[in-house]
């Protein structure tokens, strides 16, 4: 019998190196994060494996599964504990090694395996580590599965058996590599930042866009899990005022950021600006939509309004639905819709046939915004940015919010706008134009202005994005609008970062 894991355990202690850690709350939305030895010890991890690997037998697919492993101090050993878990449990797993996240999820298809752990602590913090997870290619985990792994892993519900094996693939990073770069190079010469905030895709990135024909100029590209600089993030506007500081010094044509675990890029236009995401997924649907009739997309809430509005992309028939934040909610909508791509402010892109494979990866979005700007040989990145209606948009915002308490939160948040629209009261000086509260709550006034507040679903933390297509000061009034609401909240407290 293996112990029920404990939620708290003190380090350096007997019990700490006997028994199994997991606190609850590390089992989130779609994917798991812990802090480590705080929230999360090695048998905790194993026993993570062996929840994962009954989790597995029970949904009836074969027990066949990709593990790697982010840049980090500690994420081998957590990967080690893992495998140890899943092993146990009777699974054959496949470790390609130190890895991108979309690595682990290319390997599930060149290695035909359904299922996948990949030890990823994403664009958090030292300390973090987590786990995403998937059992349906390109899938990841969602809701559901996610409830259920915590109830085996919490209760030790575990049904060892025998039969679990170990292989390692040696350089798998070059099947990976050679994949993505078996493309026609590009015929405009780019000089592009490669920006990697010493995180996980500095071993890959600069390769694969020297591959597709660009002049790399690296910042910041050597793995260092101590992250000297910033955290490699590129919605954080401290590595994005990097890559902008290189692009004028080299005189770029576009910087390129890639977060943690390499499934997000951040874009820096040629004169230093900074393209949201979200954003930069509207210049990519206009390219994609010129070349592929009726095309769809998926966006998430946190997404500028110019997907439905955009002229251009009117013009050219595509079609936008706006859905939940989060990678595998994205993924799964993706698919579900056949859609041609699906964006998230965030920068998780997802592109289906013939683009991708339907998964998140920030080097081939960074691919597709080069070759979109090899089909328009005549405009910088600025040009087709400039070409876009004009709108005022935050970055996203987070102020800490408990786990324990932000869904409350958020919940009490939505039904504040719902009973101000019922009345006809105003937000922001306006009427309220619409409501979506498909994930946490996004109010639209009447100008077009509107801002959203949603729980994070991997961190101790409320989102808070506003955008206005009128001016910036519009921009300002819905911030301090959500704001106001969310600061008769006690348990919220200060922001990451504020316009």
């Amino acid at each position: 019998m293996f112990p029920k894991p404990k939620s708290v355990l003190v380090p350096n202690t007997y019990a700490f190196e006997s028994e199994p850690m997991v606190k609850a709350t590390g089992f989130r939305e779609y994917d798991a994060r812990w802090l480590f030895n705080k929230e999360i010890n090695l048998m905790g991890v194993q026993a993570l494996g062996m929840g994962l690997g009954a989790l597995i037998a029970e949904l009836g697919v074969p027990q066949d599964i990709v593990t790697g492993h982010d840049f980090r101090g500690y994420s081998a050993s957590i990967k080690y504990a893992l495998i140890s878990g899943l092993m146990a449990a009777g699974c054959r797993v496949h470790d390609i090694g130190l890895a991108v996240t979309p690595m682990a999820y290319f390997a599930q298809f060149e290695l035909d395996v359904p299922c996948v752990a990949m030890v990823t602590a994403s664009h958090n913090d030292n300390g973090w580590t987590g786990v995403k997870m998937g059992a349906n290619r390109p899938l990841t985990f969602g809701p559901d599965e996610m409830t259920r792994l915590k109830a085996i892993v919490l209760n030790a519900d575990f049904s060892n058996r025998a039969g679990g094996s170990y292989q390692f693939h040696e350089n798998f990073a070059a099947r990976y590599i050679a994949d993505l770069t078996a493309r026609a190079r590009l015929k405009r010469k780019l000089k592009v930042v490669v920006a990697c905030g010493n995180g996980t895709a500095g071993a890959f990135a600069p390769q694969v866009m020297q591959a597709i024909g660009c002049e790399v100029v690296p910042l910041d590209t050597e793995p260092d899990y101590t992250f000297p600089k910033y955290n490699p993030n590129p919605e954080d506007m401290a590595m994005l005022h990097a890559i902008r500081d290189a692009v004028l010094a080299h005189q770029a044509d576009v910087g390129l950021g890639f977060d943690g675990d390499g499934d997000r890029c951040g874009v820096v236009d040629n004169t230093g600006e900074e393209i949201f995401a979200d954003k930069v997924g509207v210049m990519l649907a206009r390219d994609m939509s010129a070349i592929t009739k009726d095309a769809q997309f998926v966006v998430d809430v946190k997404s500028t309004g110019l997907f439905v509005t955009d002229p251009v992309l009117q013009k050219q028939g595509a079609k936008t639905t706006y859905w939940k934040t989060g990678h595998s909610y994205m993924k799964r909508r993706t698919h579900e819709l056949g859609a041609l791509a699906g964006f998230e402010k965030s920068g998780h892109f997802f592109f289906n046939t013939p683009f991708g494979r339907g998964y998140d990866d920030g080097l081939l979005s960074a691919i597709a915004i080069c070759e979109m700007l090899d089909r328009a040989p005549d405009k910088s990145m600025a040009d087709l940015k400039n070409a876009l209606p004009k709108t005022w948009s935050s970055p996203t915002m987070s102020p800490h919010c408990a786990d324990e308490v932000k869904y409350g939160v958020v919940d009490a948040v939505v039904r504040h706008f719902e009973a101000l629209r019922r009345n006809g009261d105003k937000v922001a000086g306006q009427e309220i134009r619409d409501l979506v509260t498909v994930n946490g709550v996004r109010v639209t006034a009447a100008d077009g202005s509107w801002g959203l507040v949603r729980a994070s679903s991997n961190k101790p933390e409320l989102v808070v994005v506003v955008e206005s297509p009128v001016s910036e000061q519009r921009m300002h009034d819905m911030f301090e609008a959500m704001d106001a609401v969310l600061r008769t909240h006690p348990e919220v407290g200060e922001y990451n970062q504020k316009i």
